[in-house]
Formats: C-alpha cells, structure tokens, sequence
C-alpha cells in the first residue's frame, strides 16, 4: 500500500470513528412532550399551568376584530375597528401600491401590471359582490389568500392591513359616487369648479 491509499484509509476510518464517537445525550434525555400526561402531578399532565397574569412574548392579539377580521363568534367584521383619517387612508394608498396594485391594478379593476403579463386577472373591487362584501372579508383575503392569492399576513402588519381595506373602499365609493353623496358644503365647491 502506498503512502496516498495510506491516507485514505487513516481519513475514511477517522470519518467513521468520528461518526460513532456522537452522542445524543440531548435527543435520549428524559423529557416529555407537551401536553402528555405525568404522574408526578395531580392533573397528571406534564405542561403546567401558566402563572397569573403571565403575557405573551411579542404582541398581545386580545382584540379578535382587528387581528382576524371576524368577531368572537366567527362572523366577518361588518365595519372597520379602525377610524377612518386622511393619515390612514394615505398610508392604505401607500401599502396597496406596494403589495396590491401589481395584479389588482392602480384602481382596482383587476388590470395590474402582473396581469397585463399573462397571470390570470383578480375581480376587481368594483363588481357588487365585492362592493358589497363587509370589510372584514376584504382583511380575511389579505390575511389569509384566496385563490391563487398567496397570503399576506406574514407581510403586511395588521394595521396597514385594515387601512388598505380603508382604500380599497374609499377606491369603491369614489367609482360610485353620485353627485348627491357629497355633502352640501363641499358641493357648491365642486359645482364651482365645474369647467
């Protein structure tokens, strides 16, 4: 055997040596899943009870409206949980360009630009079933996905959430508005405006 195949075999065998020399100490070790059950205590179960006025680490989601979009019962949100501000409807605009207005387009037709490429359309906002559709299944489907929308919960925070659904009504009203919803005041103004 020469020097070279020498080697080999030292290295093979100083592999082979080292693979068995690890223990698993850590995976072996007397342990018990959560939630099984433990003779040691007198609820017989190994996960204890947390104690009072024990709070989560990260953020508290105690308000099931604003973080679901449904309620306690599992009903959608017939309203916003959130006023409705000039700040919150420009933020909505903000965050809807950014994440929204590539397939669902800068009005909300359904005619982004991802579209205009070959993925197949969303239905834009201004059909009545989505017209008419509470705010809180708008969130739902930004949360959660629908269709071939991939979920955006892990990318939107909860907040700008609820405002692009601010703007996504405020782009519904705007496309239905009549001359009769603006109010009074702010009526003379436009009619004063008129070419």
């Amino acid at each position: 055997m020469n020097r070279a195949d020498a080697t080999r075999v030292i290295a093979v065998l100083a592999c082979v040596l080292a693979g068995t020399a690890c223990r698993q100490d850590m995976y072996n070790q007397p342990k018990y899943k959560p939630l099984a059950a433990n003779e040691f205590y007198d609820d017989n179960t190994s996960a204890r009870p947390l104690p009072p006025h024990t709070i989560p680490h990260g953020r508290l989601d105690e308000d099931t409206i604003f973080f679901t979009g449904k309620n306690d019962e599992g009903m959608l949100a017939a309203s916003l949980p959130v006023p409705v501000t000039r700040e919150l409807l420009a933020r909505g605009q903000e965050r809807f360009t950014i994440y929204c207005s590539m397939c669902h387009g800068a009005e909300g037709d359904g005619d982004g630009m991802v579209v205009q490429r070959g993925y197949p359309p969303p239905p834009s906002y201004h059909i009545d079933r989505l017209r008419n559709a509470p705010p809180g299944y708008l969130y739902s489907v930004i949360t959660n996905g629908y269709g071939i929308m991939y979920p955006y919960a892990s990318r939107v925070e909860a907040p700008d959430r609820w405002a692009i659904v601010a703007y996504v009504r405020a782009l519904q009203l705007s496309r239905h508005a009549t001359l009769d919803d603006v109010p009074a005041d702010q009526r003379t103004q436009l009619e004063a405006a008129k070419p």
